[in-house]
């Protein structure tokens, strides 16, 4: 504490902490792409969040259902929100601030929340089914390699090691320290990914083998008869969806990509910095954008080539079983094993993400209506650690009174996919309102952001439709 020339005390401010913008934080941006790697990471734990939930359960489900027909919805999924990321990113590292202080300022609002925020908080509520369905999955993968207490699958073994999850995952996050959650997320998705896009690019090689026009048949832009609603679920969990573009910011902003722009005062300098450190950005986002597209590919392409031939689809405690059979299936059954690990690692993965992701997120909520004051460090440390054990033991519950993973992942997907709609009004007004015209996109840029805004749009507008039945078909 410090105390001015009246006596007055001042309250302290961290040096380090990257919400608070100083003169002493600002750096200079690298150039090129061999100086920016070491400045990724956002986009890794983004990767993380994504290739898990959507991947492995939603798209792997859809590939199952729906063969290689959809195939194309699969790539649009994953590359038309990337933009509409960019640039709410492009506002927080200009700013410094997170996402849901941006949402609150968006008209109208109902006393101290704005409605973008309202809309946040009921899909929040859908996310306790989501990320409990992720939860459930670990859960289920453990038990399987471990049984504890008689059946793999029955509710003593699976409830058992729900709480080991929650226990665990609490354990090893509640320090919220940004280089361990970064390292983390980088380890889980390398592993299981790389291994999933290898026996994906191998199962010509095997009796599922699928062909070039197994592949050019996904691309007719059609939905078979009775995937509608897996589709709608897919387009709000792949690639990024409405909740990890929102986090993307807090974790741009833990980087250090805004405290190393600085405080705005309008500068030549200041706007040089900001674009520098956004092209950064820019390179982070495209890096974790491969990662997740591949990675989701692959998934699809295992459901259609070895689930949808023989009828199988991932339901409710049998999921893990099912969807082992990509692997056993082409590999002999040995490989139940690798895919056991494998699955604990890649839903592990969108847990290790989630529960920081989420923590931070619900805190922001909270300061926005006043319960707390986000720039003191202190007391959001604090909210953030009270999250990061709340959430994980309110997700394990939900999973435990429901056990159906797959049905609670879709729901969280829709959910995601409705709420996208907000976070496109929201983008732009903020770009509208508070972004530098010197820092906008180029033309090409320009032009995709409102392009991926107008799909969005149109698809947000028809999941919900389709929630209150009002769409044919």
């Amino acid at each position: 504490m410090a105390a001015d020339e009246g006596g007055v005390v001042l309250k302290s401010v961290t040096d380090d902490d990257a919400y608070h913008l100083t003169p002493e934080g600002i750096q200079e941006p690298p150039k090129g792409w061999g100086a920016s790697l070491r400045y990724f990471g956002p986009g890794l734990i983004l990767s993380a969040s994504i290739v898990g939930s959507g991947e492995l359960i939603a798209t792997t489900t859809l590939g199952a259902q729906a063969g290689f027909a959809i195939l194309w919805m699969v790539i649009f999924s994953t590359l038309v929100k990337v933009a509409v990321q960019i640039e709410f990113a492009r506002w927080t590292i200009s700013t410094g601030q997170p996402a849901l202080t941006g949402y609150n300022k968006v008209p109208p609002r109902l006393g101290p929340i704005g409605w973008v925020n309202l809309l946040w908080s009921f899909m929040a509520l859908s996310k306790i089914l989501q990320i409990g369905g992720i939860v459930g999955g670990v859960a289920i993968a453990f038990s399987v390699l471990f049984p504890l207490g008689g059946d793999p699958l029955g509710f003593m073994s699976t409830a058992i090691w729900t709480g080991i999850v929650v226990a665990g995952s609490i354990a090893l996050l509640y320090s919220n320290n940004y280089s361990l959650i970064e390292r983390g997320a980088v380890m889980l998705v390398v592993v299981f990914s790389t291994v999933t896009i290898l026996i994906a690019l191998g199962l010509p090689f095997t009796p599922f083998a699928y062909s070039t026009g197994d592949i050019l048949g996904g691309l007719t832009f059609a939905i078979p008869a009775g995937a509608l609603g897996a589709a709608i679920a897919m387009f709000g969990i792949t690639g990024v969806g409405a909740d990890e573009i929102t986090f993307y910011t807090y974790w741009c902003v833990e980087k250090g990509y805004a405290r190393w722009v600085g405080p705005n005062d309008g500068s030549e300098e200041w706007a040089r910095r900001a674009n520098g450190w956004i092209r950064v950005m820019y390179k982070d986002a495209f890096v974790s954008w491969c990662i997740y597209t591949f990675g989701t590919l692959a998934f699809f392409i295992m459901g259609a080539a070895v689930l949808q031939p023989q009828g199988l689809v991932p339901e409710g405690n049998e999921m893990i079983t099912t969807l082992s059979r990509i692997y056993t299936d082409t590999l002999g059954s040995w490989a139940s094993i690798l895919f056991l690990i494998g699955a604990v690692a890649v839903l592990g993965s969108t847990l290790w993400a989630a529960i920081p992701s989420w923590s931070r997120m619900c805190t922001n909520l909270l300061s926005t209506v006043g319960v707390l004051d986000w720039q003191d460090t202190q007391t959001r440390l604090r909210w953030i650690r009270i999250f990061t054990v709340a959430l994980p033991i309110l997700w394990g519950a939900a999973y435990l009174f429901i056990q159906s993973p797959v049905l609670m992942v879709q729901i969280g997907g829709v959910a995601t996919g409705i709420f996208l709609l907000a976070v496109v009004v929201a983008v732009w007004y903020l770009r509208r309102t508070e972004v530098d015209p010197r820092l906008y996109g180029s033309g090409f840029f320009n032009a995709v952001l409102i392009i991926s805004s107008i799909a969005i749009v149109l698809l947000g507008i028809y999941s919900a439709l389709s929630v209150f039945g009002l769409t044919p078909g």
